[in-house]
């Protein structure tokens, strides 16, 4: 079996400064909202390390974390629930939760990219990049900042439901998490529409 090829650089046409970067974090777990950030960086202050949120040690994301929001030219977070997951379905909610993320941006770009294949429903000229966080520099630095962001929160999760082992797993179905859900059933965090939890709420109705 051959070895993948590297992705090439990605190449933007937009050559201005108010480029946006937006990405989001949390679309596979069974708990927890879906966290979305854009960045748009400034080149005059720039950032060594940026790259894709996974491919990153937990203490190297936090060291970005601050040094993001202590350099970009306009960062922000935002998200769409576990309700609007459950009605919307993740795919929406996740462009949902990224559109949410550029509107709130204090400095409005001027282009945006966007992580992925799929764009959210709005007017801003943009481009969709698939493996966008490993690509463009501004992208990788918004998945930073939507995993800390979530991950805290699964943290924080954790301490309000214990047993499900969230601060671990971040809401992810690992099979401590299955085994948690089994033995002490869905909480409100719990995405109901996903079939693990849709099955459990079934069998116990």
């Amino acid at each position: 079996m051959k070895n993948k090829q590297p992705l090439p650089p990605y190449i933007c046409t937009y050559k201005g400064d108010l480029l946006a970067g937006v990405d989001e974090v949390g679309r596979g777990p069974l708990a927890g909202d879906v966290v979305a950030a854009a960045v748009i960086l400034d080149p005059a202050q720039p950032i060594e390390g940026l790259a894709d949120s996974k491919k990153l040690s937990e203490k190297k994301r936090e060291q970005l974390f601050d040094l993001i929001r202590a350099r970009a030219l306009s960062f922000a977070v935002a998200r769409a629930s576990v309700e609007e997951i459950d009605r919307i379905n993740i795919l929406h909610a996740s462009l949902l939760a990224m559109r949410r993320a550029v509107e709130r941006l204090s400095v409005q770009p001027e282009f945006v990219l966007v992580d992925g294949n799929k764009k959210p429903d709005w007017d801003y000229p943009c481009d969709t990049v698939v493996k966008g966080d490993s690509r463009v520099q501004a992208i990788a630095a918004a998945s930073i900042l939507a995993k800390v962001t979530r991950d805290r929160e699964m943290v924080e999760l954790d301490r309000q439901y214990p047993g499900y082992g969230l601060a671990g797993h971040k809401g992810y179905p690992t099979k401590a998490h299955l085994a948690a859900l089994e033995q002490l059933g869905p909480t409100r965090i719990h995405r109901q529409s996903f079939a693990p939890v849709k099955q459990l709420v079934m069998d116990l109705a």
